[in-house]
């Protein structure tokens, strides 16, 4: 069994794997808000995308454990528990308040637009209108919108999974405390998180596409698999690099390949099915961790890790870029596109999942990154580069 009290090493194809699904995700809030592409091998993939969410909360439960285990008891003292929250809010705040700024601003002025121009504003057609009052302001403010206080998507609407995320992280010492200690404990909180995953799918009405609603009861289920998965691998560590390169890479092409069987074999998106896809998830969290086979190698490039670094910002900016886009169609598309929807609706995401990256990037370089640095201070604590950022 490896040492519980050595220090985390880095584990690079976990950054790497975060690059792909703020992709994903924006694809589908774009497709679901403007029909699919009717390629049953793209749409089905997309429709799903709602689901790499468990990907990126297993993964938080994963490496917050992989990386604070060694000083889990530091996280039962005051001021322990106060540093590791404020490194926390250091990382996840800043974009969150930055793309309040941008869209209280686009709100302002594309609403003075609308009325001087006698048209509606793309932040108020109802199919459109997210909670921008000034309780639902108030509420992220203080990240708590996910917590079953709202009846809508509020603000920056993927903000929700952030609301989540602070409630994981004030709850971590507890999820940590569980998981310590024997295989048994971890199997046991890996059941659990499973078990809840199910009912959840079973009685949603919609799979887990699960936000503000029983978005902490999903976000909870998804983060104990990830903590109960940091355990187990704690526990295989030392026999796990006893084996052979071809052995890892033989079982993430098995991994990889179950992961596809699920997408395209367990029916269309929002049912009770989607829990299998979330296994899948799971085990391609654990088949990467350990740092070693063809495709972990794969998601070390510098490319991915790039892009896995921008990926926070990448998903949290998307919504001022979907906003701009209904705007661009509301009013600066001719009127008659009949001719030419088949283009303009392939056309619409290849050039949005782009820009969505270049928008990220500017808001990782000019917000995240520096805010992070700023906020967390000269004191804080030396952590591994690659699991912080895998959170």
């Amino acid at each position: 069994m490896s040492d519980p009290a050595r220090p985390a090493r880095e584990i690079r194809a976990l950054t790497g794997a975060r690059a792909l699904p703020p992709l994903f995700l924006v694809l589908y809030h774009y497709h679901e808000g403007h029909g699919y592409q009717h390629l049953p091998w793209f749409d089905i993939f997309v429709a799903k995308g709602y689901l790499w969410v468990e990907f990126f909360f297993i993964l938080s439960g994963f490496v917050l454990t992989y990386v604070y285990l060694s000083r889990w008891e530091s996280l039962f003292t005051l001021k322990g528990y106060g540093l590791f929250l404020r490194n926390r809010l250091a990382r996840l705040y800043p974009v969150h308040l930055a793309m309040i700024v941008v869209l209280a601003i686009m709100l302002v002025v594309l609403r003075a637009l609308a009325h001087a121009g006698g048209y509606v504003s793309v932040f108020d057609l109802p199919v459109y209108h997210p909670d921008m009052s000034a309780r639902a302001l108030v509420f992220n403010l203080l990240l708590i919108q996910a917590w079953h206080v709202m009846g809508h998507l509020s603000w920056n609407g993927v903000a929700w999974f952030i609301s989540v995320e602070f409630a994981l992280c004030l709850a971590f010492p507890i999820f940590l405390f569980a998981a310590r200690g024997s295989v048994a404990r971890a199997l046991l909180l890996l059941a659990l998180g499973f078990i809840t995953l199910r009912n959840l799918a079973l009685t949603s009405g919609h799979g887990l596409d699960i936000t503000f609603d029983l978005g902490l009861v999903r976000g909870f289920a998804d983060f104990a698999i990830g903590v109960a998965l940091a355990m187990l691998h704690r526990h295989a560590d030392s026999y796990a690099q006893r084996l052979p390169e071809l052995a890892f890479t033989a079982i993430q092409l098995l991994v990889f390949g179950i992961f596809f069987y699920a997408m395209y074999h367990t029916g269309w998106a929002h049912n009770p099915m989607d829990v299998w896809i979330a296994a899948a998830m799971t085990l391609i969290v654990a088949s990467l961790c350990f740092d070693r086979g063809a495709i972990a190698r794969l998601f070390t490039l510098k490319p991915l890790r790039r892009l896995g670094e921008w990926s926070y910002a990448i998903y949290m900016g998307q919504t001022a870029l979907l906003m701009l886009l209904r705007l661009c169609e509301q009013r600066l598309y001719p009127q008659d596109l009949t001719a030419h929807y088949r283009l303009v609706h392939i056309l619409e995401p290849a050039l949005l999942v782009p820009s969505c990256v270049l928008w990220g990037y500017a808001l990782y370089r000019l917000v995240e990154k520096p805010a992070n640095r700023w906020l967390r201070g000269p004191a804080a604590p030396a952590l591994p580069q690659s699991p912080e950022r895998a959170t």
